[in-house]
């Protein structure tokens, strides 16, 4: 028997008659009947005798059913399963970011995606560029969302939208900073480097090297959450990506973009062999509209 036989036999035992089975599978009578006849001639015996005017299932059906139930409500709970993924409905999202982009546009994604898809379920993360290859491989999680997609590898990515490098300062060191700022500005101040922190650090130290400008760096943070805490206690300046310097804005704090504008892209990246389904493709729709709000 295969699954659509399990289906007319357990549609024709619960509701009686054939005609009623026709109705509840919206089918027609004459193919529930020819379905049913096929069953029987694979099984070898009969199904249902009719009696009065009505079928009644034999002692061989009664056995047959408990062990068909059991196969219905698995069939039933993976129709459902599948009508969910495709409604966006229900699941688990299993989705990791750089610190940068959880500080705040990742928790703002899920709190407007969670308005609309109330069953979803969400298990995050953060991760570095150093360990975002191994948490896909390991299965840790689903999709990263990160900066640099690694070369050479086999990842497949979807381009999110962009952000750029800003100054983050305290406004009384200076009070009068034009609406974008040329790092040159930035010499002879006191300025806290983060130019070994990942591929936002590269850019930035090629920019350095590019404009061939050295600055007066007093302290070197590995992180960005320290750079802005020493911008925030006052110990210099620092340039880091608009993400984190927006999540670590406070009274006293302000941000300048760059002159030249000095972007880089967000990524989503996942294995090829497990790409993101109709749901977390639903849900990296909405981060991408957050990331690029101006």
């Amino acid at each position: 028997m295969n699954l659509r036989h399990i289906e007319i036999f357990h549609s024709v035992y619960v509701n009686g008659s054939v005609s009623a089975a026709a109705r509840a599978l919206n089918v027609s009578q004459p193919s529930v009947s020819k379905m049913l006849r096929h069953a029987e001639s694979l099984l070898g015996f009969q199904l249902f005798q009719r009696t009065n005017g009505r079928l009644v299932p034999t002692e061989d059906a009664h056995t047959l059913f408990t062990e068909v139930s059991e196969i219905q409500e698995r069939v039933y709970a993976l129709r459902e399963a599948g009508r969910n993924l495709r409604r966006g409905s229900g699941g688990t999202l299993r989705i990791s970011a750089l610190p940068s982009l959880a500080l705040a546009a990742l928790p703002t994604a899920v709190a407007r995606f969670m308005r609309t898809h109330q069953d979803v379920k969400f298990d995050l993360q953060t991760v570095h560029h150093d360990d975002l290859l191994r948490k896909l491989y390991e299965r840790e999680t689903d999709v990263a969302i990160a900066y640099e997609v690694p070369p050479a590898t086999p990842l497949g990515n979807r381009w999110l939208g962009e952000g750029e490098l800003v100054v983050l300062y305290r406004e009384e060191d200076m009070p009068d900073a034009p609406p974008r700022l040329e790092l040159e500005a930035l010499r002879g101040r006191k300025f806290i480097s983060v130019v070994g922190s990942g591929p936002i650090g590269q850019i930035f130290s090629q920019e350095l090297a590019r404009l061939d400008l050295e600055l007066d760096e007093v302290v070197s943070a590995r992180t960005f959450y320290i750079a802005t805490a020493l911008v925030r206690q006052g110990v210099g300046m620092t340039v880091v990506d608009s993400f984190t310097a927006q999540a670590s804005l406070s009274p006293g704090l302000s941000i300048r973009p760059l002159k030249p504008q000095i972007t880089f892209d967000v990524h989503a990246m996942f294995l090829l062999n497990r790409p993101p389904t109709a749901l977390a493709t639903d849900f990296l729709k909405t981060l991408g509209q957050v990331i690029n709000v101006p």
